[in-house]
């Protein structure tokens, strides 16, 4: 079957073994054209061809690989015989352009970045229902992603590949649970644009303030002018390190608007004396408390951190 002959040469490791078992692919599709059935080999030749179209999104040597067994798939399955769905799938145009691919860059530690930067993010479109609250969000950053695509577990690769499979199939229940194995893994495949895209989640903690609780006075109102200044926006974020939380800390930059300098003015947050020590910060915050806007309204709002000191100590 092709199926087995194909999948089981792929090498998820490197695109040379791409290049040299397009030979095989060939020869594969060449004897399962000669088949009285051709539809007894489709599912198999979805399986991977699915494989070198996502694979094709980590590496540009995949790209010229999988365009060349794209182009022997038409040239030996003639269209007419093929369901509307898998022509589609095996048309060379339908690979994603080399434009948009990254290289793969090798793991190792990143040269030391000043003022304690550790890395950078750049974000896909924030959904509105990701904001945890006034000083926390959920962000997605797609694997083409320079930092991102050496990062793949080699898990997650695979069970990509078999929920495209599995779709194909119409085995919803089989590609639910194979999406909730690579959501596990701290991944998740977003439809964006009528497009698949394999991302990885991050959850940030912002930087130098502490917005109320959502409890809390003004806890719901921070949460929600958040929201409203992140929904459907892609972001940058510098991240600085993880708290005991495994948040990731950083500073959050928002159309060249930086995200904490808003939450300070606009009197939803305090400026975390207690681990960041930026003067800006500092300023901010006092320039809402002279203008009493949002939770200065009141003469004595209670602070966050203490707050959450009081509940831990009575429960």
């Amino acid at each position: 079957m092709l199926s087995n002959d194909i999948y089981h040469h792929w090498d998820f490791n490197g695109a040379s073994t791409a290049l040299a078992n397009n030979e095989v692919f060939a020869r594969e599709l060449q004897r399962s054209s000669n088949h009285a059935c051709v539809e007894s080999s489709l599912s198999g030749l979805v399986l991977s061809m699915s494989s070198y179209v996502f694979l094709s999104f980590i590496d540009e040597s995949i790209w010229l690989a999988s365009k060349q067994a794209l182009c022997m798939a038409n040239a030996v399955l003639p269209s007419h015989q093929l369901p509307p769905q898998l022509a589609a799938l095996l048309h060379p145009s339908n690979l994603p352009h080399p434009h948009s691919l990254v290289k793969i860059t090798a793991l190792g530690e990143a040269p030391p970045l000043a003022d304690g930067l550790k890395f950078e993010l750049h974000t896909l479109p924030v959904d509105a229902k990701a904001i945890v609250d006034g000083d926390t969000v959920i962000v997605y950053v797609s694997t083409t992603d320079a930092r991102e695509s050496s990062r793949v577990p080699q898990e997650v690769q695979m069970a990509v590949v078999e929920r495209n499979g599995a779709l194909y199939e119409g085995n919803y229940t089989k590609a639910d649970a194979l999406h909730k194995r690579i959501t596990n893994a701290g991944y998740r495949v977003l439809r964006i644009n009528n497009e698949d895209i394999l991302a990885r989640k991050y959850r940030i903690r912002l930087r130098g303030i502490d917005a109320p609780e959502t409890s809390m006075p003004y806890g719901k109102e921070a949460k929600e002018e958040l929201a409203k200044i992140l929904d459907g926006k892609c972001l940058k974020i510098l991240i600085f390190g993880e708290d005991r939380y495994k948040r990731f800390v950083g500073d959050i930059y928002c159309n060249g608007i930086f995200v904490q300098e808003l939450m300070l003015k606009k009197g939803l947050a305090w400026h975390y004396t207690t681990y960041d020590k930026r003067l800006e910060l500092d300023k901010w915050e006092k320039v809402a408390r002279a203008k009493r806007i949002g939770l200065w309204a009141s003469s004595n709002p209670e602070m966050p951190w203490a707050w959450r000191k009081n509940r831990r100590e009575h429960r």
